[in-house]
């Protein structure tokens, strides 16, 4: 019989485990799920839409935009060192617990900027300190994606994920209307003070970084398996290059985060300085792509545990694609009637196809690489994940300037003996370029991924109609009985500590 553990001990001393019971395991994901709730808190009020307008608000350019949108994938490939450290260490929770807490205090010094220094200062600090940020955190997620390996069961994968992505878009769904809201509202009382709202922001987000990592240290580790392999650290980093189908995995994974981030960064300066919308309705808009996310979570869960993860990216890549097809007709060149609907359509579209890529794009890495040796695997795909999303938005923010003054319109003549007829159907400024060049980028991603072979794979009809079916059976769950009773019980069934007695 296994021995009692105290766990005030076992945290203080981070000490893995041998072998977890079923309730150490299930005790162990509900902390996961919880610390997933409080990441998100503080990712939805320090990045994304907050981040860039605060940017925006210092002054900075299109090439500074680029630049911190380039920052936290670059910073990944210190993932690369950290297979060592976690290696010689032994104890991934330690390592994460300490590199995620030493990463998150460097938001107090952006915290501070508007208080001390000027908008030219700010930016540097800003800089500086994001990087700093981001070379801790890549730190804690090398220990972190072998961790999550070996503690969660390998049949439970997808739906595990899809649930923590569900709660996690729900909560930031909820925050990130807030935190619009507020900033609009800080904007009307205090229009010289701009800056000074999204410090409150981001220090509600640091105290809930603050409050994951305490819910880390509580959550089991079982020992890391042994790897006999002794070549060292560059022989474990060459290993998945070696092996043929995780090689065709980390080549799609590439060439498909170069294709995102090529466009992505800028989806919300585009939106900001292009169109001119306000941030409240930005916020809106992405609330829009949150539900959809939340709506769509489950059913991909489903099928990728189903079928297999490449079935979800077979769908949901081409989905994605689209949607990056379609920001080249939001402005011909100026807003028209179609403007508002495109761009509510497009974020739909996007919630739904971010959905089944995110859960599916990860767990495909997970399940794929070999039991023991998951640290060096993971990390190979992440350098390369994190080379290609790093170069891409740095060459969109250094060349939107190049197409500032460079047009390119293909329009329809209609001549009659009366008059004379002139459609403009294609209009290619600046932004748009990049989301042209993104969208057939993306396409020969799609085409690398016929290459990586999966156990379950399905053709694209089936997984469409599984897919139907599972979005028809969980809006079926929100009917007067049943579903409220769900809804009753939905987040707080998960968000409720329990104490469980040990053997």
């Amino acid at each position: 019989m296994k021995r009692g553990r105290a766990y005030p001990y076992e945290t203080m001393v981070f000490e893995p485990e041998d072998s977890l019971t079923d309730e150490e395991v299930a005790r162990g994901l509900k902390l996961v799920i919880r610390d997933g709730l409080a990441t998100q808190a503080m990712v939805t009020l320090t990045g994304g839409i907050f981040l860039v307008a605060f940017a925006l608000q210092l002054g900075a350019s299109n090439t500074v935009i680029g630049l911190l949108a380039s920052i936290p994938p670059l910073a990944e490939l210190l993932q690369m060192p950290a297979v060592y450290v976690v290696d010689r260490v032994q104890k991934r929770r330690l390592v994460v617990v300490a590199a995620s807490f030493a990463a998150r205090l460097f938001w107090i010094p952006i915290i501070l900027i508007p208080f001390f220094l000027s908008p030219e200062q700010g930016l540097f600090v800003l800089i500086a300190s994001i990087a700093l940020y981001a070379s801790f955190s890549a730190i804690s997620h090398c220990g972190w994606n072998s961790w999550m390996r070996d503690l969660i069961p390998r049949d439970q994968l997808g739906a595990f994920f899809s649930r923590r992505l569900t709660l996690s878009t729900a909560l930031a769904l909820v925050i990130s209307l807030i935190a619009g809201l507020f900033i609009d509202s800080w904007n009307f009382v205090f229009p010289d003070l701009a800056a000074y709202g999204y410090s409150v922001l981001f220090f509600f987000g640091l105290i809930a970084g603050l409050f994951g990592i305490l819910l880390l240290a509580r959550t089991p580790e079982p020992r890391m398996a042994e790897d006999d392999d002794e070549d060292g650290l560059l022989a474990a980093i060459a290993k998945p290059f070696r092996d043929t189908n995780f090689k065709n995995l980390i080549i799609f994974l590439g060439s498909w985060n170069f294709a995102v981030n090529l466009a992505a960064p800028f989806f919300t300066v585009y939106m900001l300085q292009r169109i001119g919308l306000d941030i409240s309705l930005v916020v809106i808009l992405g609330v829009l792509s949150q539900v959809m996310n939340i709506v769509f979570y489950r059913s991909w869960g489903r099928v990728s545990d189903r079928f297999s993860n490449k079935s979800v990216l077979s769908v949901s890549g081409p989905l994605f694609m689209l949607t990056i097809f379609a920001w080249m007709f939001v402005m011909l060149p100026g807003i028209y009637a179609l403007t508002y609907p495109l761009l509510i359509l497009i974020h739909i579209l996007m919630g739904i196809s971010l959905a089944g890529v995110s859960l599916a794009s990860g767990n495909i890495s997970l399940k794929l690489a070999p039991q023991g040796q998951a640290t060096s695997y993971l990390a190979a795909s992440t350098f390369t994940n994190s080379v290609a999303a790093g170069i891409a938005p740095i060459l969109g923010g250094l060349f939107v300037d190049f197409f500032a003054e460079r047009e390119l319109i293909w329009t329809l003549i209609w001549k009659d003996p009366v008059r004379e007829l002139v459609f403009v159907t294609f209009n290619l400024q600046q932004w748009e370029f990049f989301f042209f060049f993104a969208f057939f980028l993306g396409l020969y991603s799609l085409h690398r991924l016929t290459a990586v072979q999966e156990e379950g794979e399905a053709k694209e009809e089936v997984v469409i109609d599984e897919l139907i079916a599972g979005v028809r059976r969980d809006m079926r769950n929100f009917s007067p009985a049943g579903g409220l009773r769900d809804l009753v019980k939905f987040p707080f069934s998960t968000t409720r500590g329990r104490r469980r007695k040990k053997r």
